[in-house]
């Protein structure tokens, strides 16, 4: 079975911290994909790391920036992190191996993605495990524009056929206005006045910017929380089940 898994990172990082990694959170984290017998696609965010300088620059997935010394930062921000996650995923015995979307992926004029993934289908053939994370990205007339984890998972669970796919973030799934986790989301206007930007900074649209992006898939995806990580990867179906257009 082919599972994309998004690490958020508001999850991974001390998001209030520029470039500070949750040791005791990725290490939980590790630990789930290190147990796991799925062939794994992991995606993170960017959280404390790359939101940080790409809010600085005044970077997010629509404005870009021609600025070469914002550019080298927020992509190094990334790299750090990914190296972090790449760490500890290879200290539990995992086949990790970092790939930069910035080094091949390309924004349109008009914002539509290119993402070549011959790369991670074939890792993943391989037996590796592809890490991806949020990153820049070529974007024509905006210079580099921010390009979020949530976007990455959405073009790659249909180019490696993903049975299954996770979100895994700080909230045990979408919260409505009584705090209740919502079972299951089928269109963005049922969630709509409830879903709300990040409590921290983020330049990749919050919750709201990952309901829509999962939306897009043709297959449901689980949105959960840490503690329910070891329970998804198990098989189970934690948080909220977001119901992609294509899906019956």
């Amino acid at each position: 079975m082919t599972v994309v898994l998004k690490l958020g990172g508001s999850v991974i990082t001390e998001k209030g911290e520029p470039e500070t990694v949750d040791d005791d959170a990725l290490a939980a984290a590790a630990d789930a994909v290190a147990a796991s017998d799925d062939d794994l696609v992991v995606v993170h965010g960017g959280g404390s790391f790359g939101h940080h300088h790409a809010a600085q620059f005044g970077v997010s997935t629509t404005d870009g920036t021609h600025d070469v010394a914002g550019v080298r930062a927020i992509h190094g921000a990334m790299k750090r992190l990914n190296g972090a996650v790449v760490a500890a995923l290879t200290d539990r015995g995992v086949p990790a191996v970092p790939v930069h979307p910035l080094s091949a992926a390309s924004r349109d004029a008009d914002g539509s993605l290119d993402l070549p993934t011959d790369q991670v289908r074939t890792l993943l053939a391989e037996e590796f495990v592809p890490v991806l994370h949020g990153d820049l990205v070529a974007h024509r007339g905006e210079g580099a524009s921010v390009l979020s984890g949530d976007e990455l998972v959405v073009a790659l669970a249909p180019a490696v056929d993903a049975d299954r796919v996770g979100v895994c973030s700080t909230v045990p799934g979408v919260l409505d206005d009584d705090g209740a986790v919502v079972d299951r989301i089928d269109s963005f206007g049922e969630v709509a006045s409830v879903l709300g930007g990040s409590d921290a900074t983020d330049v990749s649209g919050g919750m709201a910017g990952k309901i829509r992006a999962l939306l897009a898939l043709d297959s449901p995806a689980s949105v959960f929380g840490p503690d329910a990580l070891d329970g998804f990867l198990a098989g189970a179906t934690p948080g909220t089940t977001v119901v992609g257009e294509g899906h019956e």
